[in-house]
């Protein structure tokens, strides 16, 4: 998912998350991310991507957690399963 958003551009997906839960259990859980970089977006970009998520993300009834992205390292798998387990 990462590997294909765009360096400059804000992009909404949502994404299965396979993981386990502090306590062992194996979860999956539909989640929200919201790729916002700090650099390279246009101001304008920005603001129409983040004025629109809650309107957008309240289509989905099923997602169960949100994950907001502004550097490529918000998007790696300890940064993300820290997420997961709140």
């Amino acid at each position: 998912f990462a590997a294909v958003l765009p360096e400059s551009e804000p992009r909404y997906g949502l994404v299965d998350v396979d993981y386990q839960s502090a306590d062992g259990r194996p979860q999956s859980k539909l989640t929200f991310v919201f790729w916002s970089p700090d650099d390279g977006a246009s101001v304008q970009n920005k603001m129409l991507y983040s004025g629109t998520k809650d309107a957008l993300k309240g289509k989905f009834p099923g997602v169960m957690k949100e994950v907001q992205a502004n550097t490529p390292g918000d998007l790696e798998w300890d940064s993300v399963l820290e997420v997961m387990l709140k």
